[in-house]
């Protein structure tokens, strides 16, 4: 589709030169001040985009009436639910989301069958991986050209290895690359356009490396592997009254969209990525800016996986040192960055004015609208992006000394600040730079002149920044939280992170965390499930209530799903910690290079007031967290940059080095949909992400991936994690009610042992006194040759409190008897249902202490009753400290209970009792309730034996924090 040249109201600065002769030639088409817009169907030219959309929609539209058919529409990610949950209902848009047939027009084709209809598909219906031999050898192929330069490969296929073993068809790396050439797909192609900045040099040519992003979101669309996992339909979810936010699609946002285009148009939202990085390792190595895009119509779990491929690489924009005063070296880079965004994402900007035609997974054509709904950057991109000074924030109008306020500030809007810029470019000329930059930051702007979101239709650098959660959370409470926690607790922090118990799967701090510099995300998730029992005897409650309200505002506002009433708790959870932030000045927590500082003028601090407006305008806000850009840095930056040879021709090698990666990924898409084909029932995604699980696993350090779930229900967990999750409620014991399954291993660790072995192995002195109370409860008599299996662990796994279709990956709970490295045992806390005195169930804390099953003696012709032949466990209680949570910490308090041996003695044991496995319903934690610093006698071994008061750790996991507030409220 041809675009008149646009006019720009200011001199952009930059020249293209003549493109390279290896690459297609560039047109900078941008869609900024259109002076007429064409009618996507009848190209019918019009003054305005607003002029087309009346016409679209007008009585004499152009859609001829028989151009749509219907189908049905998809179901919403949110209603997929069991059965018995019906207090959900949903109300779809009216006109949205139709697919057209276009007369006189080939039927359209998704990237599939595109790549079916190359010149070479007949040899490849014998052989798929046609030109290469077989499977083998294409792997070879593969291999070669993703991990060695062109020279090494010339080196490997002549090595004296082949002369007694069988080579491959290709004899040398031309042969390859003419084989390469023959693949069916071919995606975007990646280009060179050199620019230059008049007046202005750089030290090296400033090349820009990219693609075209609609033609990248074109391929994205169409490809077939999402077809079970698209939207394309705003909807509004209803968890009886309250309204339910998750995806995009659930948002205000989208329906307002919606609202404003014609009549079947379907919205394809535009996910951007953007980090500074360097390409290379070596000394002065070359730094890039990649771009990322993705699509909103892929469910936002599928979209998380890095496995899943839904994010492609789009530009490298270039980071050059320009010849000029350090003062204006970044403002120069950032009208770089700008303009290069321009460039590539011209016709995605386009299609959101006008419309583009484009194919479905399912090979429909629909009438597509492009806004940019999200672009997930770091603070400083968010600044660069909205064009502010580093004192303003990106979202609001707040300033520096506004950071700390407890009170919300209204939305920087897009259209506010390029006003602010236009009149600033009607009184001084932009590239003045010295007196232009001194008027914007008088404006608290950055002194770019034409950021490269001035026209994107429908969208706003206020709703578009979305709140990252990696850095605005995660790197907030590395780099205030737990800073203002060491200046209190000094050594003492140590101390008790190394004294807390170990569990399986859960990370230990052996070694304190005072001592770490850097972390990764996930090291400040596992901190933070700790950190507020942990003050606890060493802050004044004041100050442990705004760490608890901080915690509180990180967990909620991770949540996958969001209501009206969890978005109020997120809100009042960051109220609470400004009401309590006194607390902290007071114990001067907060340091400066002078001292104690007495504000909380913290950027992220005031960027969290943005998150319950973010949450309404575009869904929950675990979909836009950086950390999968984050691993794609690591997986898809740096490789093609490494093996190039750093000639003259640099950037052409680069180009045709994505080229040929884009080649291979295409081919091994084809090929896997080809045998997915031939397999009905089939979902390829899910191959795909077992395919490139082993590939991944290495730089995989994303724990959203056990927060952020499947992206098939019906294969559970298959997409979870790196390494697939077993289903235990398949084969599994299940509880009454099926939500819950229980896994023992076939064969236990110690069979057939007698009563007094048991009891005296596991220091348990009333167990057979606990055995008898519960044959007795249940109606049973126990034989006087029973005998025992016993296990050392168990794994309970249950369904998601979210999705409660979905099933979360399985916890282990330990129960073994002392040894020398646990004199005491090494037993794991539990909740357990159990039916109180007046018949209403209630859920208790215990610590599981034996783990066995009654079994009769070989060749017993006897039957065990069913309630004493199932697996039972042994606990010690712990009583709730009534009447509630305990205040400053927000979690309740359980103390260990104790009963004497018997009637007639005076010795003081713990309370036992006998449940089935089955009525267990968490793994959950306990932290002791420390009273002033620990003793050097206490350690992780022995934490949960030396106490007797403790904190039920609601911060555990996401799920159990949950799960506990359903629990408390009831």
């Amino acid at each position: 589709m041809m675009y008149p040249q646009p006019y720009d109201p200011y001199n952009s600065g930059f020249q293209r030169e003549e493109a390279d002769s290896d690459f297609a030639e560039f047109t900078e088409n941008s869609p900024f001040d259109i002076a007429i817009a064409l009618c996507p169907n009848c190209k019918k030219q019009y003054q305005s985009s607003e002029e087309v959309i009346e016409h679209l929609n007008s009585a004499d539209s152009c859609w001829p009436e028989n151009l749509t058919n219907g189908s049905l529409l998809p179901v919403p990610q949110a209603l997929q639910r069991p059965p018995e949950q019906t207090d959900l209902s949903a109300k779809y848009h009216p006109t949205s989301g139709y697919h057209y047939l276009l007369p006189d027009q080939p039927p359209p084709q998704n990237i599939f069958q595109e790549m079916q209809d190359h010149p070479l598909q007949q040899a490849r219906e014998t052989n798929v991986w046609y030109p290469f031999d077989g499977l083998g050898e294409w792997s070879l192929a593969k291999f070669l050209v993703e991990n060695l330069s062109q020279t090494q490969i010339d080196k490997f296929l002549k090595l004296d290895w082949f002369k007694t073993r069988e080579r491959p068809q290709f004899k040398s790396k031309d042969e390859l690359f003419f084989y390469m050439q023959q693949l069916p797909g071919r995606g975007p192609k990646w280009q060179c356009t050199k620019l230059k900045l008049k007046g202005y040099e750089s030290e090296q040519p400033i090349h820009l490396i990219w693609r075209d992003a609609l033609e990248v979101t074109k391929k994205l669309f169409a490809n077939p592997v999402y077809a079970k996992h698209m939207c394309y339909d705003p909807h509004y979810i209803y968890q009886g009254q309250e309204r339910q936010f998750g995806e995009f699609w659930t948002s205000d946002d989208a329906w307002k969209i919606q609202d404003q285009l014609p009549e079947g148009a379907t919205i394809v939202p535009i996910v951007l990525a953007s980090d500074k990085t360097p390409v290379t390792r070596h000394t002065g190595g070359l730094e890039m800016h990649p771009l990322f895009l993705t699509i909103g119509n892929i469910q936002a779990d599928v979209r998380m996986k890095a496995t899943s491929h839904a994010w492609r690489c789009t530009a490298f924009m270039p980071t050059p040192t320009f010849v000029v005063n350090s003062d204006f070296q970044t403002l120069l880079r950032t009208r770089l960055w700008h303009k290069c965004m321009d460039l590539v994402c011209s016709n995605l900007k386009v299609a959101a004015r006008v419309g583009e035609y484009m194919v479905d997974p399912s090979a429909r054509m629909r009438y597509c609208f492009t806004p940019l709904i999200s672009h997930i950057a770091d603070l400083p991109e968010q600044l660069m992006i909205a064009c502010v000074m580093k004192n303003s924030s990106p979202v609001t109008t707040a300033t520096h000394k506004e950071f700390g306020d407890e009170t919300p500030h209204p939305p920087r809007n897009g259209s506010d600040t390029y006003t602010l810029i236009q009149q600033l470019c009607n009184r001084v000329d932009p590239w003045n730079l010295i007196v232009f930059v001194r008027e914007a930051k008088k404006l608290h702007l950055s002194g770019v002149h034409l950021p490269y979101w001035r026209n994107w239709r429908h969208s706003n650098p206020a709703t578009f920044l979305t709140p990252e959660i990696l850095h605005a959370l995660h790197k907030f409470f590395f780099d205030h939280v737990l800073k203002w926690i060491k200046q209190i607790m000094g050594h003492e922090l140590d101390v008790r992170f190394k004294s807390h118990h170990k569990r399986t799967g859960i990370r230990h701090f052996s070694g304190g965390v005072s001592h770490v510099n850097q972390m990764t995300g996930r090291e400040h998730r596992d901190i933070q499930r700790t950190i507020v029992p942990t003050l606890w005897g060493m802050a004044s409650p004041g100050f442990i209530r705004a760490v608890r309200a901080m915690i509180d505002f990180i967990y909620l506002a991770q949540n996958p799903l969001h209501t009206e009433s969890s978005i109020a708790s997120m809100t009042q959870a960051l109220r609470d910690f400004h009401n309590n932030k006194q607390a902290i000045l007071d114990a001067e927590a907060r340091q400066g290079k002078g001292g104690a500082k007495d504000d909380f003028f913290i950027p992220k601090l005031e960027l969290m007031q943005s998150f319950t407006r973010a949450i309404f305008h575009v869904g929950t806000l675990m979909q836009w967290t950086a950390d999968v850009s984050e691993r794609l840095l690591i997986t898809h930056c740096k490789h093609p940059f490494e093996r190039t040879s750093r000639q003259r021709d640099f950037v052409s090698q680069i180009a045709r080095i994505l080229d040929r990666e884009e080649a291979i990924r295409l081919f091994d898409l084809y090929t896997l949909l080809s045998s997915s084909s031939s397999m009905p029932g089939q979902d390829p995604l899910i191959n795909a992400v077992i395919m490139e699980d082993e590939e991944i696993a290495s730089t995989e350090t994303d724990p959203t991936l056990a927060w952020v779930s499947n992206a098939n229900p019906a294969a559970q967990l298959r997409l979870q994690a790196p390494r697939p999750v077993r289903n235990h409620f398949l084969k599994g014991i299940l509880s009454d009610n099926a939500r819950i399954a229980f896994n023992v291993t076939v064969k236990a660790d110690r069979s057939r042992i007698n009563m007094s072995q048991l009891q005296s192995s596991y220091n348990l002195p009333d167990f057979a006194h606990a055995l008898h109370l519960y044959a007795t409860r249940n109606g049973c008599t126990l034989s006087d040759h029973i005998s025992f299996n016993t296990w050392s662990k168990f794994r309970i796994q249950l369904h998601s409190t979210f999705h409660t279709c979905r099933i979360m990956p399985s916890q282990q709970i330990h129960a073994e008897p002392p040894s020398a490295n646990f004199p005491r045992g090494n037993c794991d806390a539990v909740l357990f249902n159990q039916t109180g005195d007046g018949g209403n169930d209630g859920s208790y804390v215990a610590q599981v202490r034996a783990i066995f099953q009654p079994t009769l003696p070989r060749g017993s012709r006897a039957q065990l009753p069913e309630r004493l032949s199932q697996v039972l466990v042994y606990i010690q209680h712990f009583d709730f400290i009534v009447p509630g949570p305990e205040p400053s910490t927000g979690m309740w308090m359980v103390r260990r209970s104790y009963t004497r041996l018997s009637s007639q003695s005076d010795r003081v044991i713990r309370c036992g009792s006998i449940i089935a496995l089955t009525d267990v319903t968490h793994a959950v934690e306990i932290i002791p309730v420390y009273q002033g610093p620990l003793g050097k006698d206490v350690n992780s071994g022995n934490s949960l034996e030396v106490f007797d008061d403790y904190f039920l750790n609601n911060f555990a996991d996401k799920e159990l924090y949950h799960s506990l507030s359903v629990i408390s409220d009831n």
